[in-house]
């Protein structure tokens, strides 16, 4: 993907989705890219929800399950996504950075035995759900549930985030957590920021610790043996996977390479047939 006029587009130039939002700031030079959930229950709806007049809100880009991406506002103008934050010195980060809006329900609450949305009501089987604490949750927390990022959206992250780095020089990836870390939870513990960041960034510093598989061994969509297991999995002895997070004994991973025809397989694993590269 290329910036032509600060529009996201194919390498061959070919225009992808603009739908613009009524709602943009000032002129800005960014520095940051934020990651954001949408909370709701599609990518359409959000979208009609930033056009909106009445919502006062709006991101840059809105990227769907699919990994379809619809641009709402210019790259070089405010977008009204990341509210009242700060980072470092800054705060105001609408001001500095190009907010991405992942369709993803978010965090849910346990309701009748299925995982439900608190806002929508809608409930979302096991296969989709990560079980995790997040990252700034006091110690000794109780797990939540998360929507399962799907690895369109990933991928399409990572393909509009690289452009967008070279594009505008931009010093770091954030996530709504670490810019208002009391008061979102968002894009939360399925999404694989430090692998994302990582890539995008190409810092050796910032590149989650890595790990080859002992046996074959399942990645699953969250942190137990009871989770559907991901496509192009179980991978094959010697795999090597780079570690997310960790929840006790189940680890999520994010897969290097490509597995049996599947890319970016992002997921949960048990550690005990895991071990260091070096190892």
């Amino acid at each position: 993907m290329k910036i032509r006029t600060h529009r996201l587009t194919l390498d061959d130039g070919s225009a992808l989705p603009y739908l613009p939002s009524p709602h943009v700031g000032t002129s800005i030079a960014p520095r940051f890219l934020v990651i954001h959930y949408t909370a709701g229950s599609s990518a359409a709806g959000t979208v009609a929800w930033f056009r909106n007049p009445a919502s006062r809100v709006s991101a840059h880009l809105v990227i769907a399950r699919d990994g379809t991406l619809t641009q709402m506002v210019p790259f070089n103008r405010e977008a009204w996504h990341a509210g009242q934050s700060r980072w470092g010195s800054l705060s105001g980060l609408n001001h500095h950075s190009i907010g991405i809006e992942l369709d993803n329900a978010g965090c849910l609450i346990k309701s009748g035995g299925k995982w439900v949305s608190p806002l929508s009501r809608r409930s979302y089987p096991d296969s989709e759900v990560t079980v995790a604490p997040h990252k700034n949750d006091p110690p000794g927390a109780a797990p939540s549930g998360w929507h399962a990022y799907t690895p369109e959206q990933i991928e399409a992250t990572l393909a509009c985030g690289m452009a967008l780095v070279n594009h505008y020089g931009l010093a770091d990836v954030l996530g709504h957590d670490d810019i208002s870390p009391g008061r979102k939870r968002d894009p939360g513990p399925d999404f694989p920021l430090e692998s994302v960041r990582a890539r995008l960034m190409g810092r050796g510093d910032d590149h989650p610790e890595r790990y080859r598989t002992t046996a074959r061994l399942y990645v699953r969509s969250g942190a137990g043996s009871d989770f559907a297991a991901l496509p192009g999995t179980p991978l094959p002895l010697g795999t090597e996977v780079e570690v997310l997070a960790k929840h006790g004994l189940w680890w999520q991973v994010d897969v290097v390479g490509e597995i049996n025809g599947v890319m970016d397989i992002v997921g949960w694993c048990h550690s005990k047939y895991l071990v260091p590269v070096s190892a």
